[in-house]
């Protein structure tokens, strides 16, 4: 069983797929671990450290692997040298990108999208969505901190009070509610929004004040997977009109708003940018999905009419080493669910609630059927 790291190819990519850690459990397990060579330097990981964890340094791990690690989809440059039939685990961004999974099956890899894990008790410990997300969430407050022109927290001096910043919060899914909590720690008057009438007791057990137009709609606006759903017209008008009042009013925005399958939700309008204070900061965390913020720019900070608005890209993986070592934790747990650990083998339950609700390609074919070639239907 030979297990391949391989290296980030992405120019904002700085997670790494396994740290010395899991290579150490991964090696208990059984395996024979490659780490491509310098695929953990811009997460603080050195090759050294691999190698004393027991893995190989290879420049071509994935040649001979039965089982390739990766933080992001491979391209096919990257796949190309990959063994026929090697199973590819990543966060391989699915939506929309039906045609790169079918390069992955017509290349005869077994791929799996780890954005894909059910949220069930069991696979916990595998939600890569929720472990990036938490480290996404503290991230945005640091860089809206970094970039607003005065302190968060009220103080008191002989010299005068410096007064509290407001810091406004859309969106309470996991990043959300970590940009709550690092506001809060920060000194900040925070308040927040959500479709999802159960996180308005989330909101508030946090110490911050929930907003919303709580008609009969809000009170079902929840997937039974506990998603958002799209709300309709009638709604989000009303919604918009509270917000675009209350947001006059805020020095920090943070917009966090995704469903998934589709365009990032317009939250923050032209106008409302506009009604800022010059100085305030609103930061886009859904900006690699066209963004919830009017003005804001893809691995940019905007600055309109004297408002920023921070669109960087791949905010997990501004904090490398902490997002990298989560990661390499979910991957971990996920593997050990194909792994018998008497033989010491690869051995993939096909029929496991988790690997159906992951796997998207297998036996040259795309087998998810969420993403089926749209001319197949």
């Amino acid at each position: 069983m030979r297990i391949a790291v391989a290296r980030e190819t992405d120019v904002y990519e700085g997670r790494v797929a396994a740290t010395p850690e899991t290579v150490k459990k991964f090696k208990a397990l059984g395996a024979e671990v490659a780490v491509a060579r310098g695929a953990g330097i811009a997460s603080g990981m050195p090759d050294a450290d691999y190698e004393a964890a027991g893995a190989t340094i290879s420049d071509n791990p994935a040649a001979d692997a039965d089982l390739v690690l990766k933080v992001r989809r491979p391209t096919p440059a990257e796949f190309a040298a990959y063994k026929k039939g090697a199973l590819v685990i990543a966060i391989m961004d699915p939506y929309g990108n039906e045609a790169a999974l079918k390069q992955m099956a017509d290349a005869g890899l077994v791929g799996f999208a780890m954005e894909l894990m059910p949220r069930i008790t069991r696979a916990q410990s595998m939600d890569v969505l929720s472990s990036q997300a938490n480290l996404a969430g503290y991230r945005a407050v640091i860089d809206a901190a970094a970039e607003y022109g005065r302190a968060l927290p009220m103080m008191m001096t002989a010299a005068g009070t410096v007064p509290a910043a407001k810091v406004f919060i859309m969106g309470v899914g996991v990043a959300g509610l970590q940009a709550i909590a690092t506001a809060r720690r920060l000194g900040a008057v925070v308040s927040a929004t959500d479709v999802r009438p159960a996180t308005k007791e989330q909101v508030e057990s946090l110490g911050a004040k929930f907003l919303a137009v709580e008609d009969e709609e809000f009170k079902n606006a929840q997937t039974a997977g506990g998603y958002a759903k799209e709300m309709s017209k009638e709604y989000q008008a009303k919604q918009a009109a509270l917000t675009a009042e209350h947001i006059k009013k805020q020095d920090i925005v943070i917009t966090t708003a995704l469903i998934p399958g589709r365009p990032a939700p317009r939250l923050i309008t032209a106008e409302m940018v506009a009604s800022m204070r010059p100085g305030s900061v609103i930061v886009d965390l859904a900006v690699e999905r066209g963004g919830n913020v009017a003005g804001a720019q893809a691995g940019q900070v905007a600055n309109v009419g004297g408002v920023k608005i921070l669109g960087y890209l791949n905010v997990p993986g501004r904090l490398a080493a902490s997002a990298s070592a989560l990661y390499a934790k979910n991957l971990l747990t996920f593997v050990e669910t194909m792994i018998d650990k008497k033989e010491k083998k690869l051995a993939v339950n096909w029929d496991d609630e988790l690997v159906k609700a992951t796997v998207l390609t297998r036996d040259g074919a795309i087998v998810h059927p969420s993403f089926q070639p749209k001319t197949a239907a």
